[in-house]
């Protein structure tokens, strides 16, 4: 049996026009950080380019050794700025920090991923391939929609979120901008892709 984290965790799922109050559970990500427009930063291609086939080689190491084959999950990125309206109305992605995480299971070790990247040091990996680690995150609490369209059409879905739908449900953002990329934009129509957008928050009043 393949496990499919993808269809396992009810939060990989989310409506487009709504914004969902839900509780993300605990998982383990390979991440790798930077800086800069995602469009024409080397840094964020050369994260792009390590962390698959990190991941892949994971995924092998796994269903090799443990006997756990596992579908590897979609690109998902923690996106912040000392201005959040560079999010939003002004949309510098020059001033964009970033995270780009691909979510393992938790029956990934730090010695597993070693070992993975060792096997990729011998063969198909990434500039950045040294720099990506295992860590742990729980967000908890958030607010989620899906987007349909263009990344660059995002900012008004993500101003309502910060300036309407936060306020409104009596909640106030507390972690980084998390996307979770259900489409592949080297194979799919700039209007067609499907990105989840999602936002930490924490209630007002504790």
């Amino acid at each position: 049996m393949t496990v499919d984290l993808k269809k396992q965790i009810p939060t990989y799922t989310a409506r487009r026009g709504r914004f969902d109050v839900v509780d993300v559970a605990p998982l383990d990500y390979l991440v790798v950080d930077g800086h800069g427009d995602p469009n024409t930063s080397q840094a964020y291609a050369d994260a792009v380019a390590s962390l698959y086939p990190l991941a892949y080689r994971l995924k092998f190491l796994l269903r090799d050794a443990l006997g756990v084959d596992h579908v590897v999950m979609p690109l998902e990125a923690l996106w912040w700025a000392d201005d959040m309206a560079a999010f939003t109305s002004a949309r510098d992605k020059s001033r964009w920090d970033w995270t780009l995480m691909i979510a393992v299971p938790d029956a990934v070790t730090p010695d597993h991923v070693e070992a993975a990247r060792a096997a990729a040091a011998r063969g198909t990996h990434g500039p950045r391939t040294g720099d990506v680690r295992l860590e742990h995150l729980h967000e908890g609490l958030c607010v989620q929609t899906l987007h349909v369209g263009p990344y660059d059409a995002e900012g008004p879905v993500l101003a309502e979120l910060h300036e309407r739908v936060v306020p409104g449900e009596g909640l106030r953002m507390t972690g980084r901008h998390h996307e979770i990329y259900l489409g592949d934009p080297r194979r799919t129509a700039p209007e067609r892709l499907r990105t989840i957008l999602r936002q930490p928050v924490e209630r007002l009043g504790g």
